[in-house]
């Protein structure tokens, strides 16, 4: 197969903890032809299909220069057997816009992973909001009095940015409240931005699991992204430290029956975040920890995503 994957500039990655360069790999080992793009590549003319300037690359197992670009070329996305946006957040216009290029790809033929219209309908922030029974309590609201209700009611909260990505923005707020009032203006500007607001959870001591859905089923190791020092937040990207572990069972039924429910909305690749047993957002733009996953347990998550990816591209 021709494999196109929307992503980042190619010069951009860290491959050795980057999961689109798994996948990549893993692809290729089968002997699938890597394609990549970045968002701002595609377009469409009127009366035409929607296009990319590709480039076709084959990787070389060199970490220092890790690929090589046979060829580029202008052409049809629906040309090629399988496209996987990977894009990482934010989720800004540019993303929704590409998101809707990319569904009328779809119209003309294109097998797109994630979803284009799923990728649109699942924010993942306000994505766990559907599923009530298994997040902790939570509010979503532009009003500071509505947010300062919740905080006298449940009196350790965490305040987060809505298009926030590894951490950012994430603000704790214990029982006296300190600074409450100054972080409600950072993060909703006067109104005009909304906010979500939970109620704190002292298991973030554990770390906050990642855990992979592949083709509507759980991946059997997740990775504890544990925070360091006094930090609140576990993302990898604040800091934390990625400790991957056997999948418990709990964990495992809220992820089948999450998995269930998206797969069939065409979501191919989900990646839950969960601290204790509360489910705190639901990535679809582009889930990682492959590979530490991979390099802990010996688990393949990437072999796991092209088994599904080649069923699905020929579903």
């Amino acid at each position: 197969m021709q494999i196109l994957f929307v992503a980042d500039p190619l010069e951009s990655f860290v491959i050795y903890k980057d999961s689109t360069f798994a996948m990549m790999r893993e692809a290729q080992r089968r002997g699938h032809q890597i394609v990549a793009c970045h968002p701002e590549d595609i377009s469409w003319q009127s009366g035409g299909k929607v296009q990319a300037k590709m480039r076709f690359i084959t990787l070389t197992g060199d970490k220092n220069h890790w690929f090589e670009e046979t060829a580029t070329e202008i052409k049809a996305l629906a040309d090629l057997d399988a496209v996987i946006m990977r894009k990482d957040p934010p989720f800004d216009s540019e993303f929704f816009y590409a998101t809707h290029m990319l569904g009328q790809a779809e119209r003309e033929g294109a097998k797109v992973f994630n979803k284009p219209s799923a990728l649109r309908e699942h924010p993942e922030k306000l994505a766990i909001m559907e599923f009530a029974q298994f997040i902790s309590p939570t509010l979503v609201t532009r009003n500071a009095q509505d947010i300062r209700a919740f905080h006298a009611e449940h009196k350790d909260v965490i305040l987060k940015p809505l298009d926030g990505m590894g951490g950012m923005g994430i603000f704790r707020v214990g029982e006296d409240g300190r600074n409450l009032g100054s972080i409600i203006e950072t993060l909703n500007h006067g109104g005009a931005t909304s906010v979500m607001v939970q109620k704190f959870l002292p298991d973030i001591v554990h770390g906050d699991k990642r855990v992979l859905i592949i083709g509507g089923k759980p991946v059997p190791y997740c990775l504890a992204r544990i925070p360091q020092g006094n930090e609140v937040r576990g993302n990898l990207a604040a800091g934390g430290k990625g400790v991957a572990q056997a999948l418990g069972e709990q964990d495992k039924a809220i992820a089948e029956h999450i998995g269930e429910l998206l797969v069939k909305r065409g979501l191919l690749l989900i990646g839950l975040d969960i601290i204790g047993h509360n489910v705190t957002e639901i990535n679809v733009t582009s889930p990682t920890c492959f590979q530490e996953i991979f390099d802990q347990t010996g688990c393949d998550v990437a072999a796991l995503f092209v088994d599904a990816l080649e069923q699905a591209a020929k579903a």
